[in-house]
């Protein structure tokens, strides 16, 4: 078990940190959050039955996550976008990847499309998140998600959709706001 536990831990630990930065915007909570997965992952991989991918499992946890520590702060009365700030470099992590702020420093629009992307519903920023940042097949987003691959692909057509019309300033007082 220790083995094992140390192989995933290794394998998925850097790309779950990242899916979790871009569902919570923040560093240090990112890496918190992380640790709660590979707890949850320990208490209970005895259940795991192998019907997933080992990758699809981890994210499925790390989304359900990141969901709990959202409608956590939400019932605190914080709203998401409190949370995130730009400007904040955090302590350096050791990686030959960049950071998500880093990427999107390099461009603006995708700079842009982040800062938009909270705007839309926690459904429709996992598709996104899993599918164009992540890197994740349909049928493995939706394995994560626990969805059919119908609904990975509306949700997603609908997060795309719904992106543009907020990059364009045109979702009824929902815009681009820059910080």
């Amino acid at each position: 078990m220790k083995d094992v536990f140390h192989e995933l831990y290794e394998k998925y630990h850097h790309d779950l940190f990242r899916f979790l930065f871009y569902m919570v915007k923040d560093r240090s909570l990112a890496e918190d959050l992380v640790q709660d997965v590979y707890v949850k992952v320990l208490k209970s991989f005895h259940s795991f039955k192998g019907e997933s991918s080992e990758k699809t499992w981890l994210y499925s946890i790390a989304r359900h996550v990141a969901i709990d520590y959202l409608r956590k702060q939400k019932r605190k009365k914080r709203r998401v976008m409190d949370v995130f700030n730009w400007d904040d470099k955090g302590d350096f992590i050791p990686d030959e990847k960049p950071l998500p702020e880093e990427i999107a420093q390099k461009n603006e629009e995708i700079g842009k499309m982040y800062q938009c992307l909270h705007q839309c519903t926690i459904d429709q920023q996992s598709v996104v998140i899993l599918r164009y940042i992540q890197m994740l097949s349909i049928q493995e987003t939706a394995d994560v998600l626990g969805w059919t691959e119908s609904k990975v692909k509306t949700t997603q057509h609908r997060a795309i959709k719904t992106l543009k019309k907020i990059m364009k300033g045109d979702e009824g007082g929902m815009h681009y706001e820059a910080r």
